[in-house]
């Protein structure tokens, strides 16, 4: 046996043996999770305060196209709601559940970073950069930190379906795909006060 498949089993062990490794683990998570929604608020606030600082440029109302952005929040309202079914699967020991879910929570979450990265680059194509206004350079950075947010997500997610379909669910990978919900139903909440503070209230 190699050293890394030693040390992936000691690993295990620990887990299996130590439920409060998995507890320990989680609120590790809470407090990154609390720490990245500093971040977003400080975003947030930036966004505030440059919201009408156009420079002459586009206003959001002039930018937005609410019926689209509309459809990129169903992907991710949705995407959250298909974690919740592979959440679900998880407690029953549904192996193959948990991927289908997983799966079609990476589709909607790949839909909602594809249509993110549309918007940007029609934005950009017609000279709506970050670098023309204040009021864009802290859109550009809100909404492009969450969605590179999204962008890990769907890699992590990637991930842990391998894990899934290699090891099946054993401690480990629950705990693990358990701190992935909270990260992307995080993730969720935060665009619920994007598509609310940047895209409602900039197309009023």
């Amino acid at each position: 046996m190699t050293t890394d498949a030693s040390t992936i089993d000691a690993v295990q062990l620990e887990e299996s043996e130590h439920p409060d490794t998995v507890a320990n683990h989680a609120f590790g998570f809470w407090i990154y999770l609390m720490t990245d929604l500093v971040l977003f608020a400080s975003i947030f606030a930036t966004f505030s305060v440059l919201s009408r600082s156009y420079a002459g440029g586009p206003t959001g109302k002039e930018l937005f196209d609410l019926p689209y952005t509309f459809v990129e929040t169903m992907f991710l309202l949705f995407s959250s709601a298909t974690y919740g079914m592979a959440v679900l699967a998880i407690y029953r020991g549904k192996k193959y559940g948990v991927l289908t879910w997983l799966g079609v929570t990476f589709l909607l979450g790949l839909g909602f970073i594809s249509m993110e990265a549309n918007e940007f680059y029609h934005m950009i194509l017609g000279g709506n950069g970050p670098q023309r206004s204040g009021f864009l350079s802290a859109f550009f950075t809100l909404v492009g930190t969450h969605g590179a947010h999204v962008t890990f997500g769907l890699i992590w997610m990637a991930t842990m379906v391998g894990q899934v379909a290699i090891k099946g669910l054993s401690v480990p990978v629950q705990s693990r795909l358990m701190r992935l919900s909270m990260f992307w139903h995080f993730l969720d909440i935060v665009w619920i006060g994007v598509f609310t503070i940047v895209y409602l209230m900039g197309s009023t």
